[in-house]
């Protein structure tokens, strides 16, 4: 089984809710590869917890599609099919340019700014090729400005999906020379700058099709022997 990244137990956290955090963290960060068959007791001497809040933790990540449930207490991260793969891409432009387009009227200067910094990290991440905090700040800029709309239900459905990508995009920019060719969060940033809402859209839409999407997709093609 893969290392699962340690993380910081916040002094509220239940046992439960400390196996969910972490197991979700490695998911999100693809420390899990698709196709890495689990076990409860595995995990649970992996985190030196007990199964039981194991088995809860991998209930609830079931429940988001993050974790397989194959029977006989087998469980696995999903493999990607093209056809998945697809349908979690469309979902993503779908869901995170309405929630871009409903944290617009929110936008500062300050946020700004403070997605500017997140950015110029992700600029170092990528030159250190740091992977892990590449795909931790790309989410955390994400998040930050989507959560500007103090009314975001819809955050819940946009992290499932990025848990369900997580594993295999990590796969794909693993293999990947280059990984932004052209940079969507500044065209994003740009775009906040003028105030310019189609703009802004166009480019995340840029952001979630370019990269690692595109080369996850050629990855897939060349797996069932598709032509690009």
């Amino acid at each position: 089984m893969s290392q699962i990244p340690e993380i910081a137990r916040a002094d509220w956290m239940t046992t439960q809710d400390y196996a969910y955090a972490r197991l979700r963290h490695a998911i999100l960060l693809g420390a899990l590869r698709p196709g890495t068959a689990l076990t409860f007791r595995g995990l649970a001497q992996r985190l030196s917890l007990s199964p039981t809040p194991i088995r809860e933790a991998m209930r609830r990540l079931s429940s988001e599609n993050a974790i397989e449930v194959l029977g006989n207490r087998r469980l696995q991260v999903p493999l990607m099919t093209l056809a998945r793969f697809e349908e979690l891409v469309q979902l993503r432009i779908t869901l995170e340019t309405h929630a871009a387009e409903r944290a617009f009227p929110y936008v500062s200067e300050m946020e700004i700014a403070a997605l500017t910094a997140l950015d110029t990290e992700m600029d170092a991440a990528i030159e250190a090729r740091d992977l892990d905090a590449l795909t931790q700040l790309n989410q955390a800029f994400h998040k930050r400005l989507y959560s500007l709309n103090p009314q975001a239900p819809v955050m819940p459905l946009i992290e499932s999906l990025w848990l369900q990508l997580g594993p295999f995009q990590r796969q794909v920019i693993e293999h990947i020379d280059s990984i932004n060719v052209i940079d969507r969060h500044k065209e994003m940033l740009a775009a906040m700058r003028a105030r310019d809402l189609a703009a802004l859209l166009a480019a995340l839409e840029g952001d979630i099709r370019d990269g690692s999407i595109r080369a996850g997709r050629q990855m897939l093609l060349r797996a069932a022997q598709i032509p690009d």
